[in-house]
């Protein structure tokens, strides 16, 4: 499942050769969320790492990343480790649009929302001798 984001880079780190096989890229970026910013941290793996070459600290980009998890077992104990695999950037300039916001829930204590491309409420019956056998029950 992939997810987008778009903020300010913070900081890139350099790339760092985990292994002989593996290579990641870590960076930082400032999303401006509500009343308080937040730093986020994404990694690029193998040859994603290059991604980040042509961008520099606080250029603003979107960044098309996968969420990733995994256990680890360390002397017993299960530790869970949590990515945002980022394998696509563009400049925010070319950010896809994001898709139409939906209807928020109400919240308990709060007014529903208006209704809109409600149908109307059906006619009235018709009055006067269209029962079958004239007799209603009420």
């Amino acid at each position: 499942m992939a997810f987008e984001v778009v903020g300010k880079i913070e900081k890139i780190m350099d790339t760092a050769q985990v292994t002989a096989t593996f290579k990641k890229r870590d960076f930082v970026l400032l999303i401006q969320e509500g009343s308080y910013p937040q730093y986020i941290k994404f990694q690029a793996t193998q040859d994603r790492c290059n991604l980040l070459d042509s961008y520099n600290e606080g250029d603003d980009i979107a960044v098309t990343f996968d969420l990733k998890g995994r256990p680890f077992d360390k002397g017993g104990e299960t530790i869970y480790f949590t990515n945002l695999e980022a394998w696509r950037i563009n400049p925010a300039s070319q950010a896809q649009p994001a898709a139409a916001p939906q209807q928020q829930q109400p919240t308990y204590g709060s007014p529903a929302p208006a209704q809109t491309n409600t149908p109307p409420p059906p006619p009235p019956p018709p009055v006067g001798g269209d029962d079958i056998d004239g007799d209603l029950p009420f």
